[in-house]
């Protein structure tokens, strides 16, 4: 995988031999440069994504690729500090939530609780407060996986689905990563399924008390008394009124849940194009009963097999992506070859590149209705209706759907 070591930084370098290099480095950008006029690398970010990959196929009950579980495990196990934890960055600080998804995943794939690096990562999570402070992602993942009860998780109502527009939460209102994480967690959060976990795997041993008594978060020093306490009130209202909701209601919030997917599963680019995402949309479509060879299910959990890297050696390893960066790298090629000089010689390649990042941010953020125009294919109806969208108000702006 990536080696991230600097070993002659500080070192002093004459002009020519610097030239020589600064040349070298545009040569091996232009040759990256990938026919359509985008750069394309590897996106690797912390141990959370393998993890999640790998805890998923447990979750879904699949036939474990034992190869690629040895691969990824030898990932986990080089990028684990000293101190036994991981971190969210390269040599960053212990993350809680990180370590609990990483051990759980080594677990998994049958390393032994007892193994020295096991044994640190355990001890490293337990000095921290133990698996209690994990987020709440964390806590929807140990809930699905029957580690914790769904009392540990805060209420999300799938029926925010059907909220007008003018609510003080819509989804209009949260950036279009976060919609596609939330709007098949709600889902999720509605059936409360439980992982098929064929092997029986726990990890009550990473908790200072009973998992089974774990509650709601406490608050965190960062976040406001006030605010803390009012989202708490909420909370257990919601969880009061749930059981009392019509179920018609409920369905109906569901469907549109899913229609919401279906009209972005993006191919094998995936919803959202981001893991978590793509993740929660199989999970949603597996608690609803679609079988593994429905398309829209099939094409979901192959957007996720597209963001694997691995090293077919034998002693190689493997990661998941949380994305593809075609925006990013090339955005950041271009650059690198304008501070270079070398305008002449990279800049007919560069003119190809930037349209072709402007025209994939403008397809990215403007509405469907205009980015469909362009694109010359038919415009669907959104899946909000026209009422729930505008609100009822004659000032009632249009919820962009993107």
């Amino acid at each position: 995988m990536n080696d991230l070591s600097l070993p002659t930084v500080g070192a002093r370098v004459s002009a020519a031999a610097l030239d020589t290099v600064v040349n070298q480095a545009t040569d091996a950008l232009l040759a990256a440069q990938h026919p359509e006029g985008y750069w394309l690398y590897e996106l690797e970010a912390d141990a959370t994504i393998p993890a999640e990959y790998m805890l998923l196929v447990h979750y879904l009950g699949e036939t474990a690729d034992e190869k690629l579980e040895a691969k990824i495990g030898r990932y986990l196990r080089r990028i684990q500090r000293a101190d036994g934890g991981w971190p969210l960055f390269t040599d960053g600080a212990m993350d809680i939530f990180a370590t609990v998804k990483a051990y759980f995943a080594l677990k998994m794939i049958g390393d032994s609780p007892d193994a020295e690096h096991m044994r640190r990562a355990r001890r490293a999570i337990l000095a921290a407060g133990g698996a209690e402070k994990v987020n709440v992602f964390t806590r929807i993942l140990l809930a699905l996986f029957g580690v914790v009860s769904w009392r540990a998780v805060p209420m999300m109502p799938v029926e925010i689905m059907r909220l007008p527009v003018w609510f003080p939460f819509h989804l209009s209102k949260v950036s279009y990563w976060a919609r596609t994480v939330i709007v098949p967690m709600l889902v999720l959060n509605a059936k409360r399924p439980r992982a098929r976990n064929p092997r029986g795997v726990r990890i009550d041993e990473v908790f200072t008390n009973p998992p089974v008594n774990t509650g709601m978060p406490e608050r965190a020093g960062h976040q406001s008394r006030g605010w803390f306490a009012f989202f708490r009130v909420v909370d257990a209202v919601l969880r009061v009124a749930d059981p009392l909701l019509p179920k018609a209601g409920r369905e109906r919030a569901i469907e549109e849940a899913v229609r919401f997917v279906d009209e972005r599963l993006n191919g094998e680019d995936g919803l959202g194009a981001i893991f978590p995402a793509m993740a929660n949309s199989i999970m949603m479509y597996d608690v609803l009963g679609y079988p593994p060879e429905h398309p829209h299910r099939a094409i979901a959990r192959k957007s996720l097999d597209k963001l694997l890297i691995v090293d077919e050696a034998d002693d190689g390893e493997a990661y998941c992506q949380p994305c593809l960066s075609p925006v990013w790298d090339t955005s950041l090629a271009s650059h690198a070859l304008l501070e270079t000089g070398c305008r002449r010689r990279a800049r007919p390649r560069m003119v190809g590149s930037a349209a072709d990042s402007r025209r994939a941010r403008r397809l990215d953020f403007a509405p469907p209705e205009r980015a469909a125009g362009r694109l010359g294919v038919p415009v669907r109806e959104p899946a909000l209706s026209r009422r729930r969208r505008y609100g009822r108000g004659r000032h009632g702006d249009g919820a962009r759907r993107s």
